[in-house]
């Protein structure tokens, strides 16, 4: 083994633990920051912005071709070459970035109808990339307590600059700035730590040769990024595109309690995949064990908030400061929780036993789903249907990925959950009436009655409940 490789092994627990911290403060800091926002701006404004962002992520494999991702990988192999790499990848995207920002700016003034904002959203974008290709540094070096300080710095930055806006009522566009900016303090602080505690020396420079060869070798990272990116955000330009930008903003604050509760998935899933992986490889018959106690977990948790979610929506509403509109979405994208949490069990699934390909063969048939479905009934039925359409997209990766990885494990799903799933309707039928009184009242409530049917119907058993508590332990450690 390497002295690299060692050294990086030494500091992995403790990388992981500084960063999962700094995200989990982050993003609570970010879902106030976010309501905040929200609330401020109102439906059309809120959804102007969120328009912009999500024609951004589109862009932006543009202006990166997966480039950064490689370059966490090279830079981790060849420490000795980082600042070869890095001078030639930060003149390299230089091409990149304008093309990115011709083609993006182009979307938002003839496609968006948002020229207004093209400036400021190809500065956010530029920023944005660039960020990203520098701080891969950290992970590369395995530095990451410097990451954790760049992500709060930034979420400090985010959050000052926003409630500073809010309370002097400043429009989209200083937002949008906003977020910029701490991109462009993030890009300045991951060069002046690289020069201070010598990671790398940051200079110009370009090899063409090397660059090229990067090009082709970062072409699978780009596609998967675009897919990923296309698979979530491809409903909000469709949406845009056949109605008003205040439907736009209902569906997408509706969609943040929703998006909130990924972590928990990936919580899991980050314990599971390493052990299915080895047993994978050790050609172990536990394989299948871990792959089914792992899906019956994500059910165990997912189903009790897709319920739970539905049925409490206006006190969730509340909760949030929802607008009114977008607590009839929410309800219906309360049914996608479960199929994105048992996604992760089929996404590690395919990942370890190395079937990437399938994995992105499930993605790409999802995307499929996802557009032709929202192109279809977006214009008959606005926001609704983009709610409905991100449910069926999830459900459509769980059918998919069920049926690649049946291959070579079977899941038989229906025996592994169906006390699980009394036991959430058994909740949501307590949880009912009890939906005109105060959060604080009502969830206590339908904690304890799912508990009680999870006990009475024997639902769960101690390796499962391990399970849980270990993927929370990495998530809050």
């Amino acid at each position: 083994m390497s002295d690299q490789a060692i050294r990086l092994g030494k500091r992995a627990v403790q990388n992981t633990a500084l960063v999962v911290a700094a995200r989990v403060v982050s993003r609570l800091v970010a879902l106030v920051v976010v309501i905040v926002l929200a609330n401020h701006l109102g439906p059309a404004g809120y959804g102007r912005y969120t328009t912009l962002v999500a024609y951004s992520a589109l862009v932006s494999v543009v202006a990166d071709m997966g480039l950064s991702s490689l370059y966490t990988r090279e830079a981790a192999r060849h420490p000795e070459r980082l600042s070869a790499f890095l001078a030639t990848l930060v003149t390299g995207k230089l091409a990149l970035s304008a093309a990115a920002a011709l083609m993006f700016a182009a979307a938002l003034a003839w496609v968006a109808g948002l020229g207004g904002l093209a400036v400021a959203g190809v500065a956010l974008l530029l920023l944005t990339s660039y960020a990203t290709l520098l701080r891969s540094t950290f992970y590369s070096v395995g530095r990451l307590g410097f990451e954790a300080i760049a992500i709060l710095c930034e979420t400090v930055i985010q959050a000052v600059l926003i409630v500073e806006g809010a309370q002097h009522r400043a429009g989209v566009s200083f937002f949008v700035w906003a977020y910029a900016a701490s991109y462009g303090f993030t890009s300045c602080y991951v060069l002046a730590i690289m020069a201070i505690f010598r990671l790398g020396r940051p200079r110009l420079g370009f090899d063409r040769g090397l660059f090229r060869s990067w090009m082709v070798l970062a072409f699978p990272f780009a596609v998967a990024t675009f897919l990923t990116n296309l698979y979530f955000k491809a409903d909000v330009p469709i949406l845009q595109h056949f109605r008003p930008f205040q439907e736009v903003g209902w569906y997408e604050f509706a969609y943040k309690p929703f998006e909130a509760l990924q972590f928990l998935p990936l919580a899991i899933q980050a314990v599971v995949y390493p052990l299915l992986a080895v047993h994978y490889r050790d050609r172990s018959p536990q394989l299948g064990v871990a792959y089914a106690r792992f899906f019956k977990v994500l059910v165990l948790l997912g189903w009790p908030l897709s319920v739970g979610t539905f049925v409490l929506v206006h006190p969730i509403g509340r909760l949030f400061r929802l607008y009114p509109q977008s607590e009839p979405a929410l309800r219906i994208l309360a049914w996608g929780i479960v199929f994105l949490f048992v996604n992760s069990a089929f996404t590690a699934m395919l990942m370890a036993i190395d079937r990437q390909d399938l994995f992105a063969w499930a993605t790409g048939i999802a995307v499929v789903v996802n557009v032709g479905l929202n192109l279809v009934l977006i214009p008959p039925f606005g926001y609704f249907a983009a709610s409905a359409t991100t449910v069926a997209t999830e459900a459509a990766f769980s059918v998919v990925g069920w049926w690649f990885v049946r291959r070579t494990e079977a899941l038989p799903w229906l025996r592994l959950s169906w006390r699980t799933l009394v036991a959430g309707a058994v909740m949501g039928l307590v949880l009912y009436p009890l939906a005109a009184h105060s959060i604080l009242v009502s969830v206590p409530a339908g904690i304890l009655v799912y508990a009680i049917a999870l006990w009475a119907l024997r639902a769960v058993n101690r390796e499962e409940l391990d399970l849980v508590l270990r993927g929370l332990k990495l998530r809050l450690a």
